[in-house]
C-alpha cells in the first residue's frame, strides 16, 4: 500500500498585537495538513487496522514533519507542537486515531523538533471546510501554560466523505503577555 496525498496545505499566522498591546515577540503559529483517502472506507467493519497503519503512518508522519520544519525554519525553532486527524463521514473516528495515534506517526515530529512532553492531539469525525483544531503544548514542558495555544484552519473541500484530514501544528513563541502562571504555581498554592 502506497501512501498517495490528494492534497498539501500549509496554513502559517503571526500575532503582533494581543490585547491591544503589541508582543515583545511576535507569536507565529503553522499548521501542515494531508489530505488522502481512508484506507478502510468502504470495506465495512475492519477488525485489524495494523496493515494500513503500518503502511501509510511512517511515510505520513515523515512527509508532515518535513513540511512543518520547512515552514517553521528549524526543529531547533519549534516551541509548541500537536497533531490531529480528521475522517469523513463515511469513516470512524478510529480510522482518524489509527494514523495518529501511534509511534511510527509521532516519533518522525518528535524526534525533528527534540521533544521531551507528548503530542497534544484532537481526533473527530467532520465534512468539508471542517475547522481543523490542532492543541500546541510545549515541547519540553507540558506544565508552561504560555504554550497551551490551538492552531485553527480548514480545507474547503475536505475532508471527503472517503477521506482522511492528518495535520501537524507548530508554534514559536507562546502567548504574547502569558500571565496565569503554570501548573506547577497552582500545586504549590493549592499546598498551602
Amino acid at each position: 500500500m502506497k501512501l498517495e496525498v490528494r492534497k498539501l496545505v500549509t496554513f502559517s499566522e503571526e500575532t503582533r498585537i494581543e490585547g491591544e498591546k503589541a508582543a515583545d515577540r511576535p507569536l507565529k503559529m503553522f499548521g501542515v495538513a494531508a489530505v488522502l483517502r481512508n484506507p478502510w472506507a468502504g470495506r465495512g467493519f475492519v477488525e485489524d487496522l495494523k496493515p494500513e497503519i503500518h503502511a501509510l503512518a511512517s511515510p505520513l508522519g515523515e512527509m508532515l514533519t518535513a513540511e512543518i520544519i520547512r515552514a517553521t525554519g528549524s526543529g531547533d525553532a519549534v516551541e509548541g507542537y500537536g497533531k490531529a486527524a480528521i475522517v469523513g463521514t463515511s469513516g470512524e473516528v478510529e480510522h482518524a486515531s489509527a494514523l495518529i495515534h501511534t509511534l511510527r506517526f509521532g516519533n518522525h515530529f518528535r524526534n525533528a523538533v527534540g521533544a521531551k512532553s507528548y503530542l497534544s492531539f484532537t481526533n473527530l469525525r467532520g465534512g468539508p471546510n471542517c475547522p481543523i483544531t490542532i492543541p500546541l503544548m510545549h515541547k519540553h514542558d507540558e506544565g508552561m501554560r504560555s504554550h497551551y495555544l490551538t492552531v485553527q484552519f480548514s480545507i474547503v473541500d475536505a475532508p471527503a466523505p472517503d477521506e482522511l484530514v492528518i495535520a501537524l501544528g507548530a508554534s514559536i513563541g507562546g502567548r504574547p503577555h502569558h500571565r496565569i502562571g503554570d501548573r506547577y504555581q497552582d500545586h504549590k498554592e493549592l499546598e498551602s
